[in-house]
């Protein structure tokens, strides 16, 4: 049974300022940046996971964080150097490098580029200074624009702009005129997502006034319509692109694809259809611990079998699409009937639709996708609380 694609993630874990909405594994940087000792823990821990891997170049690398971008393009090009000529890329590659528009003073995008980036994802969040301000984000929209601009002339056109909905007391025209904004910038890519108050986070703490339900519902749909008519197609729950600019990292994971995490906290997935597991690694989170640690500590995790068809829908379900019958037998080693088992209710409810050949979420599923994951939950909690 073939293995399926081989993408890579490299977490870069330091931003000049946690943002108060943030649970992901970033630490406000208090002093120098460590950026030789950290790029060789990189190639150490990449070089330890390298048994892992079976012959299979890389589709993909995402360097997220935190805030890649502070690491300079020397930095970034000795990974990728270090990654093409231990695993090989694949012609086309996708290199993905996330970067916030205030924290551009490492190089120019031109070097980064140079360095071997083929993409940038930019955290814009918003162009509403107010709401930027609440989102405790150090740019300014003026910056946003003069990053967008200096990506165009780089030759890095295929770059992606993170926006926010749902935000303070945000109304359906100021969310739109966060998508207009964007749309003037002429990304190929929009990603949009809803402001969620994680646990732990300071937003957690003192949670902001959100808009109701029905007035985020108009967001959406005002949204979603404003992009289509500037030849933008939803593909993923929170992606947007034009043709031939769909972000091949994240439908790696959608597609329950393979890939390698690498650096403070990154997690990583591999799977073996052929010998019916799969399974999952984690790395040492804090980063003094992670640049002190045997890169051979990785935490490895099998993924129970009757855990795949949840492990498998959880993403598949994300894609407007959905996914194949095909592709979930041969990135499992599962039957289809196992999933026919499993969705037979949300499919009498409305929420998932099949045709000869695939599964999807129907519109109204797609808007609560965690009720279809509730639904396939239990199953996969039973086999690890008998």
């Amino acid at each position: 049974m073939k293995s399926p694609p081989l993408a890579l993630y490299a977490h870069f874990p330091w931003c000049v300022q946690k943002c108060p909405y943030c649970d992901f594994n970033s630490h406000t940087l208090r002093e120098e940046l460590p950026e030789q000792r950290y790029v060789d823990a990189l190639l150490r821990d990449l070089e330890a996971q390298l048994p892992d891997v079976e012959v299979r170049p890389l589709i993909s690398v995402f360097m997220g964080g935190g805030t890649p971008s502070l690491f300079s393009p020397a930095a970034i090009g000795r990974l990728l150097d270090y990654a093409r000529a231990q695993i090989g890329f694949v012609e086309d590659i996708e290199v993905t490098l996330e970067a916030n528009p205030g924290t551009i003073e490492r190089g120019k995008f031109a070097e980064y580029r140079a360095a071997g980036v083929t993409r940038v994802s930019l955290g814009a969040q918003s162009f509403d200074a107010r709401q930027l301000k609440l989102l405790g984000r150090i740019h300014s929209a003026d910056e946003t624009r003069r990053a967008a601009e200096e990506l165009h002339a780089a030759g890095l056109a295929n770059f992606n702009l993170d926006l926010m909905y749902a935000l303070p007391g945000q109304t359906p025209d100021e969310a739109q005129a966060d998508i207009d904004a964007a749309l003037g910038l002429h990304p190929a890519h929009l990603s949009q997502y809803h402001l969620t108050i994680e646990p732990g986070t300071l937003f957690a703490a003192a949670p902001p006034t959100q808009p109701a339900d029905d007035i985020v519902d108009e967001m959406l749909d005002r949204c979603l319509q404003t992009m289509t008519g500037a030849g933008f197609e939803q593909y993923e729950v929170s992606g947007y692109a034009r043709a031939g600019s769909r972000c091949a990292h994240n439908l790696n994971y959608w597609e329950f694809g393979d890939y390698l995490g690498i650096g403070a906290g990154a997690h990583g997935k591999l799977s073996f259809p052929s010998r019916g597991f799969a399974v999952r690694t984690q790395q040492t989170r804090e980063p003094r611990r992670y640049l002190a640690a045997d890169p051979r500590s990785l935490v490895r995790k099998s993924i129970p079998v009757r855990e795949l068809p949840f492990e498998f829908a959880m993403n598949g379900f994300r894609l407007v699409e959905g996914f194949e019958v095909e592709l979930f037998e041969a990135r499992t080693g599962l039957p289809n009937a196992v999933l026919e088992e499993a969705l037979g209710s949300l499919v009498a409810r409305g929420l998932v639709e099949r045709s000869e050949k695939r599964w999807r979420a129907t519109p109204k599923g797609f808007r609560f996708l965690n009720e279809i994951l509730v639904e396939l939950l239990p199953a996969a909690e039973s086999t690890t609380n008998p």
